[in-house]
């Protein structure tokens, strides 16, 4: 069955017109308008399943997935706006609020993956050793002998260097592309949700951007010694970069071990 096919089965309309829209590198994503006026976006991927319930718990902050069937899932479309410093500060708002939910482990309950990158998020007793075992441990593999010893180094400290912290809810993959501006506001879309420390989510959105003072006047304040720790959170979007798209990447690694003493 076609894709228009399927989007009509599940809405029971017709479709007007499909138009193809940004969606990553991973995805593919498409803006569905009915004959009925209903507007949609569409994406498509192994996985969506699993983001609907990841949109489902991030709530009013994300936009809302009306229709999910095997690798298609349809979600509210929101028309895109340049952004403000109203839309960063709600930003900030929204994500902290966001890590204001705490939950009952470190984890979430099924795995996830960025493409080929498995991403497994079994339930941890502690944040250090979620961070090491589901983070940074099932790269080094992957990596040049010199690199992964370092990492292995890095993981022996990490008791000593994380604090600890009541599991938060977070976004998962905050960087710049999967914040969406619209309707006055901010969204959070693509999430690949877990629970640990807030910081990982505002250490990403620092690693290949820097927010403007709203998004800090949003957020509020980090807690003491935030800038020490933000190179250990950020290795891992850079180790997940290092693996979807190559070498290239190997001297951000080397940056942010320097960055964290190893």
């Amino acid at each position: 069955m076609s894709l228009i096919a399927r989007i009509e089965a599940l809405t029971r309309a017709k479709v007007a017109q499909v138009r193809a829209l940004h969606g990553g590198d991973l995805s593919e994503v498409a803006h569905v308008t009915l004959a009925d006026g209903r507007e949609y976006a569409c994406k498509t991927g192994p996985l969506v399943s699993v983001e609907a319930r990841m949109l489902d718990a991030i709530g009013a902050t994300a936009p809302a997935p009306r229709f999910v069937e095997g690798d298609l899932l349809l979600m509210d479309y929101l028309p895109g706006e340049p952004a403000t410093p109203t839309h960063w500060r709600d930003l900030g708002r929204a994500l902290r609020a966001l890590h204001d939910r705490t939950g009952d482990a470190f984890g979430w309950p099924e795995p996830y993956a960025f493409g080929a990158v498995a991403i497994p998020n079994d339930p941890a007793p502690n944040w250090p050793i979620f961070w090491a075992e589901c983070r940074l441990r099932p790269s080094l593999s992957f990596l040049p002998p010199d690199l992964a010893g370092r990492i292995e180094t890095l993981i022996a400290t990490l008791p000593d260097r994380l604090p600890k912290v009541r599991p938060a809810l977070l976004h998962g993959d905050l960087w710049t592309g999967n914040v969406h501006f619209s309707h006055g506001r901010a969204w959070l879309i693509d999430p690949a949700c877990y629970y640990g420390h807030g910081e990982v989510d505002l250490a990403m959105l620092h690693l290949f951007g820097s927010p403007p003072a709203a998004f800090r006047d949003g957020y509020g304040v980090v807690e003491p010694g935030y800038g020490e720790r933000q190179p250990i959170y950020q290795l891992w979007p850079a180790l997940v970069h290092y693996r979807l798209f190559g070498s290239g990447y190997a001297g951000m690694l080397d940056r942010l071990l320097s960055a964290a003493g190893v």
